[in-house]
């Protein structure tokens, strides 16, 4: 009885845990249902895909949520720990295959090829295009898949250390953090383009949707198994974030949001959260790009282009910062207005003297949307659920709750 009552408060307290849960579950199911895999064909393989690919952005704007809306860290660099998730493990995705391919075309010579020459075949297979024909240094366990998971972890969670220890100790903080994380992204963004980086620079990595070995296996099942796994990582994630930002842990870091050098005053060792956050959200960043480019096909150094992280931030502005779920439902308008706007599937509009054509215009309109919520509705789509909620700013006296007009002040003031 004790312990049931004490999780009792902390349900009726949050009770959009277990409504995000829930939907999320019933949208899972019913997709399934209507798939060609494994239902009468309602949704393709193709939008199971989109919707897939929708779910993986939604859980890198949870990770953008924790560290932006909630530690008021603008980090414009998110993107790039998306893409090195996406090319760590596309770099097992593409060797693996790459590796069938030659196997097979080998396995017609009069005497079986060495290790050596089918490895020797595969590098000139994938580089050939770059004018190479050995494997670069960071290939070096491309042929191991549990190697490359691992580093689909370790290699954004260790960036983002390096760099965030280096900011957070010399207390960079506002604008000037934002511009350094944009500078990271561009300098990662321009080595990645040129083709000795060792990724085959503008060409980046393909063909990352046929996964080895499952040559027999149609599409429409490779896809609904990805988005099964976009959709259980964006729950676990969002248990992990809903878990830090409900307890102690999440009231320091909304108190380093709100007034950092009044917590740094009391004692908390605020580089050591913001650190901690930093480094947390670019492996869930990580995680989703190596969901997402499996189901895109391709990774090229374009993705992770400055503007990508500034657009994240766009959809969690839009959808509400400082509400985990606000961010999901900023990411998911947007990402699926996007694929209907640039996907041809809205016809262009001729008004005579000029044609508008929504593929260019799309950006245009969601540079409008941003500008229309953070001047009339700072707490984005997610505010509505405050209005539907009765939940009402509390009476300060006129005094101002904080400098974060979006962020969730005034329900955390009322509880």
């Amino acid at each position: 009885m004790a312990a049931a009552s004490t999780r009792m408060p902390l349900l009726r307290k949050h009770p959009s845990l277990l409504i995000f849960l829930g939907v999320l579950a019933l949208f899972t199911l019913a997709v399934t249902l209507m798939s060609e895999a494994y239902g009468p064909g309602i949704i393709s393989a193709s939008f199971v895909k989109t919707l897939g690919k929708t779910l993986c952005l939604c859980l890198i704007a949870l990770a953008m949520d924790l560290v932006w809306g909630y530690t008021g860290i603008l980090s414009l660099g998110h993107f790039a720990f998306f893409g090195l998730g996406g090319y760590m493990i596309g770099m097992w995705l593409m060797y693996a295959r790459t590796r069938d391919i030659v196997v097979a075309s080998l396995a017609n010579g009069a005497l079986p090829p060495t290790p050596e020459e089918i490895r020797d075949a595969v590098a000139v297979q994938i580089f050939g295009v770059v004018g190479g024909n050995t494997f670069p240094t960071i290939w070096y366990f491309a042929s191991s898949f549990w190697a490359q998971l691992a580093l689909v972890v370790l290699v954004p969670g260790l960036l983002a250390l390096v760099f965030g220890w280096l900011a957070f100790r010399s207390r960079v903080t506002g604008v000037y953090l934002s511009i350094l994380t944009q500078a990271m992204t561009l300098a990662l963004a321009l080595w990645l383009f040129q083709n000795d980086s060792g990724l085959r620079g503008n060409n980046g990595l393909s063909g990352l949707q046929n996964l080895p070995g499952a040559d027999a296996i149609p599409q429409s099942y490779v896809s609904i198994w990805f988005f099964w796994a976009s959709a259980a990582a964006l729950g676990l994630a969002y248990l992990l974030c809903f878990w830090i930002v409900s307890g102690k842990f999440g009231s320091v870091l909304r108190g380093i949001r709100d007034d950092e050098a009044r917590v740094r005053f009391l004692g908390y060792p605020v580089e050591g959260f913001k650190l901690f956050v930093f480094t947390l959200t670019a492996v869930l960043a990580g995680l989703a790009g190596a969901l997402y480019y499996p189901q895109a096909g391709i990774i090229n150094p374009a993705e992770m282009a400055p503007i990508a992280s500034v657009y994240l931030a766009v959809w969690v502005a839009i959808g509400g910062r400082g509400r985990l779920y606000g961010a999901v439902i900023g990411a998911a308008f947007v990402s699926l207005v996007s694929s209907v706007f640039t996907g041809g599937r809205v016809p262009d509009v001729n008004l005579g003297f000029y044609t508008i054509q929504w593929v260019d215009w799309w950006q245009v309109m969601l540079g409008i949307a941003f500008v229309i919520v953070t001047i009339v509705a700072p707490k984005g789509i997610g505010g509505l659920f405050d209005w539907f909620e009765g939940v009402k700013s509390p009476d300060r006296k006129g005094e101002p709750l904080g400098p974060d007009d979006g962020a969730l002040r005034e329900k955390e003031a009322v509880e």
